[in-house]
């Protein structure tokens, strides 16, 4: 008897608590906890409330305690880590969020917890996340022009993300610069020959400097860029085995420039000659890293022996060398690739897994555990059986209440419409939907959710009465109360959008007699009627 007025105490606390009546929720989970001090949700509801409240020295001891009663609950570790990091103990957040990940490893809340927290941390490790670097940099004379260079603002981009790749522009004598300004450490750039004063330059070097690139090339250098540029032409009319003697010869005249690896590479990959076309692009990527090519010619061959791997379908190998190529340079399309390639991985994972009569078995072994009052076990069941078999409404349906009973109910809604994607006949589904929107005094929804199940069965009788205490409840709401639910439902707010609507309730406001003309129209009255239901617009 004492737990299920436990249970009563703790749906109180629920409903208090989501009221934002946190000294209330308080009260009823410390009664619960009294009638009984083994169950964990109810110190894991209560360090809820504590750190809505701000007591965060109190949210800590009552998650230590969930998770003493609970070691193997995955939630107990969120509460942990969340009070941990209001007390600005970051470093022990992450360490109860890993911690809770290696009892519950497939836990969403914990994932995003411990990723956003490492993300918070390495920025806070971060010199270039500062949010005035920009204006520190306009400002200082030393780096002012750097900003007019859109691939310097690139990489400056990507070091706000994350400084461990500082390695990669190391070389770049402008983003030590900026570093030395960030950190007020002044750094000795120049180079002996630099420090020397400068010396009056002849003419004859004068004109020596404004010819072009090309003119200071060698004979022999200039031989193998026309003999690539042959190759290239051949290359566009399919002409491989052109291509690949231009590309031999070029390589011959010049064999430390990575391109002509690269090209020629290029050409392998077009004749599905994919050991060869690995091995080559190996061989281009060891001349770049020797000759000290640019980052982005070394990642363009690294790009293509993923794109090898993706070709034959060696999606972790094709991964691999995308994220080699993408440490050498930013780039949208191998990072696209590679993300294909992660979520081609990851549908295949899935199919692997999937197993309706092992899904059934973990769905039965969930009802029990519901039953008998096991919320956090029924929900670890039902978790397997979606996994096992996501086309399964019914699931949904189940882990829908799981969420309900454990106040999640923005993960409960999530399953519902889920539930009613994959069977849109699905009675029961919507009256749970109804029962969690008037929860949450979410009166319109309900209401809307409970004539969808009396449309499917007129004569369900809980749909009746759900849409009456839709009704009753709405009533206890003041104006103000109504109109802020109003505009949050997507229904409202679709027609308040509508220039049609807008400019027959703006005649209605100037001139009160063209409502009888309107209310003919009976898509204009539903309308009409929908909006003085949810208080926006009132009717005498």
């Amino acid at each position: 008897m004492s737990s299920n007025q436990a249970n009563e105490l703790k749906d109180k606390g629920n409903k208090a608590l989501q009221a934002e009546k946190f000294d209330e929720a308080i009260t009823f989970y410390t009664q619960a906890i009294e009638l009984d001090g083994t169950n964990h949700v109810f110190y894991s509801n209560r360090s809820a409330a504590y750190a809505k409240k701000g007591e965060y020295e109190n949210a800590l001891q009552d998650a230590k305690k969930t998770v003493e009663i609970k070691p193997d609950w995955g939630k107990g570790y969120s509460r942990l880590g969340a009070a941990l990091c209001y007390l600005n103990q970051e470093t022990k957040a992450l360490e109860a969020y890993q911690e809770g990940l290696k009892k519950d490893p497939n836990n969403a809340q914990l994932k995003t917890a411990k990723d956003e927290l490492e993300r918070k941390l390495s920025q806070m490790n971060n010199p270039f996340a500062d949010p005035n670097l920009e204006m520190k940099l306009a400002m200082d004379q030393r780096t002012r022009e750097f900003m007019n260079d859109p691939s310097f603002c690139m990489m400056l981009s990507e070091l706000k993300k994350d400084a461990s790749k500082l390695s990669m522009f190391a070389n770049d004598q402008r983003i030590m610069t900026v570093l030395s300004v960030l950190l007020g450490i002044p750094m000795d750039f120049a180079k002996k020959e630099d420090a020397k004063p400068e010396e009056k330059k002849p003419k004859t070097e004068t004109k020596e400097t404004t010819q072009s690139p090309e003119s200071k090339l060698s004979d022999v250098q200039k031989e193998a860029l026309k003999e690539k540029e042959l190759g290239n032409a051949a290359y566009k009319k399919k002409d491989f085995t052109t291509a690949h003697l231009h590309y031999d010869k070029a390589i011959e005249l010049e064999p430390t420039n990575i391109t002509f690896y690269t090209n020629k590479s290029a050409v392998l990959f077009e004749e599905d000659r994919f050991e060869e076309c690995i091995q080559l692009c190996e061989k281009a990527v060891e001349v770049g890293r020797q000759n000290r090519a640019d980052f982005s010619l070394v990642a363009k061959p690294l790009a293509r022996i993923g794109n090898v791997y993706f070709k034959q379908k060696d999606y972790n190998k094709a991964i691999e060398y995308f994220q080699k190529s993408l440490s050498e340079v930013p780039n949208d399309a191998v990072s696209k690739k590679m993300k294909q390639a992660q979520k081609i991985l990851k549908d295949e994972e899935i199919k692997a897994y999937i197993d309706p009569e092992k899904a059934e078995t973990a769905r039965e072994e969930g009802n029990q555990l519901f039953k008998s009052g096991d919320f956090p076990g029924a929900l670890k069941c039902y978790n397997e059986s979606v996994k096992r078999n996501p086309a399964d409404a019914r699931t949904f349906s189940n882990r829908a209440a799981c969420y309900t009973k454990l106040a999640e109910f923005s993960l409960a809604l999530r399953d519902v419409d889920e539930c009613l994607r994959l069977d849109p006949k699905f009675v029961k589904a919507y009256l749970r939907k109804g029962a969690i929107c008037l929860t949450l005094k979410e009166t319109a929804k309900a209401k809307h959710a409970y004539e969808q199940a009396l449309e499917i069965d007129p004569n369900c009788q809980e749909a009746r009465d759900g849409i009456y205490n839709c009704m009753r409840t709405n009533s206890t709401l003041n104006p103000e109360e109504r109109r802020k639910q109003a505009m949050s439902d997507p229904e409202i707010q679709s027609i308040l959008m509508d220039p049609a609507m807008r400019m027959i309730l703006e005649q209605m406001q100037e001139n009160p007699q063209a409502v009888a003309e309107h209310m003919k129209n009976p898509a204009i009255r539903e309308k009409i009627g929908k909006l003085a239901e949810a208080g926006i617009l009132q009717m005498r």
